[in-house]
């Protein structure tokens, strides 16, 4: 099986380490979105990353779909069992990866544009969404139970991508999460190398 991927991606990075976390072997292939390669956009007509090629040429995308993919081709070994705990990953996972949304939203902005026309004020509420986002999580700091789930490897990613493009800008008042990543470090050594990377 093949991940198309780039290093820097916090969606890719979520699902390479649920995939390495659950032992489910697959090659990390690199593309360049920007290129439309033909690998990506024949599997996946957005032409966006991730995207999961399993054996039989069947191709799953988003993030999400993956890791619901990898729970059943697991044994159902990423998402609690339990309703409520099964819920409360979800709602966790769909937190982060919100968030995570925002910040792309405000990189693409500053990238993307020539700096004449960047709109501010677009960038301002983005980044007041991650804030409450941030403040949340600060106050319902999530527990590393027995188990890892996807919740845990969306938030992984989002913090690695903060740590990656926002450094410096995020951490105050953020004790908790700012030690989160250490902890989740412990219990899954892979995150310094599969966390997003430039």
């Amino acid at each position: 099986m093949k991940l198309l991927y780039a290093p820097a991606s916090p969606y890719s990075a979520k699902v390479r380490m649920a995939a390495t976390y659950l032992n489910i072997p697959f090659e990390a292939v690199k593309v360049d979105t920007a290129a439309a390669p033909a690998i990506l956009v024949d599997a996946n007509p957005l032409g966006k990353i991730p995207t999961w090629l399993a054996d039989d040429g069947t191709a799953i995308f988003d993030s999400r779909a993956i890791m619901q993919y990898l729970h059943r081709l697991s044994g159902k070994a990423l998402y609690p069992r339990k309703d409520e705990k099964r819920t409360e990953a979800e709602v966790l996972e769909a937190l982060c990866d919100g968030i995570t949304d925002c910040l792309l939203a405000i990189v693409y902005e500053k990238r993307l544009r020539p700096a004449e026309i960047v709109h501010q004020p677009y960038i301002d509420r983005q980044w007041t969404k991650v804030e409450r986002g941030l403040s949340h999580l600060e106050a319902h700091m999530p527990k590393l139970g027995k188990s890892l789930h996807g919740g845990h490897f969306s938030m992984a990613a989002m913090l690695g991508y903060l740590m990656l493009r926002f450094p410096g800008q995020w951490e105050n008042g953020h004790v908790a999460l700012t030690e989160w990543p250490e902890k989740f470090r412990d219990r899954f050594p892979e995150f310094s190398d599969l966390r997003p990377a430039g």
